[in-house]
């Protein structure tokens, strides 16, 4: 089933797209002034932030992300070597290898978390707004839908 788009359809999807470019961009500036790269950044969030059935693996974490195994272990690698995170054994299974926070990397983690909590306290109304926009105009279309309007 086609659906027909309007003008305010694309400025809503533009205006959203262009404040999450907005919030990552200075998410970005804020990694790499704290000598991160920001998918250093977000894997180091990811290991802090694992729900508590999960557990710091390297396929998990590539997952969280949407690496490819190869490339989460060249991230460990390079925050390992920085120490901002370590390696350690799994407790049952000694094969298993999970990835934990160094105190260096809490540290920092922290320190850029509360950055981004500010930016989001900036940018977040607009953020919103810009999603509500865009979800009025997903539900209007999903109604028209429904209700075989749209063609």
């Amino acid at each position: 089933m086609e659906s027909t788009l309007t003008l305010a359809d694309y400025q809503a999807l533009a205006e959203f797209r262009f404040q999450l470019r907005k919030f990552f961009h200075c998410s970005e500036q804020v990694a790499r002034v704290a000598h991160l790269e920001p998918r250093q950044y977000q894997l180091m969030l990811a290991v802090k932030g694992l729900p508590k059935d999960r557990r710091p693996r390297i396929r998990d974490l590539a997952e969280l992300l949407m690496v490819e195994h190869h490339s989460m272990v060249e991230l460990v690698d390079r925050l390992e070597s920085g120490g901002y995170v370590r390696r350690s054994r799994g407790g049952a299974d000694r094969r298993e290898v999970l990835i934990l926070l160094t105190s260096k990397g809490e540290r920092i983690l922290r320190d850029l978390a509360l950055s981004h909590h500010a930016e989001l306290s900036t940018r977040g109304p607009a953020l919103i707004a810009a999603l509500k926009r865009v979800m009025q105009t997903s539900q209007k279309h999903r109604k028209a839908q429904e209700n075989g309007a749209v063609k």
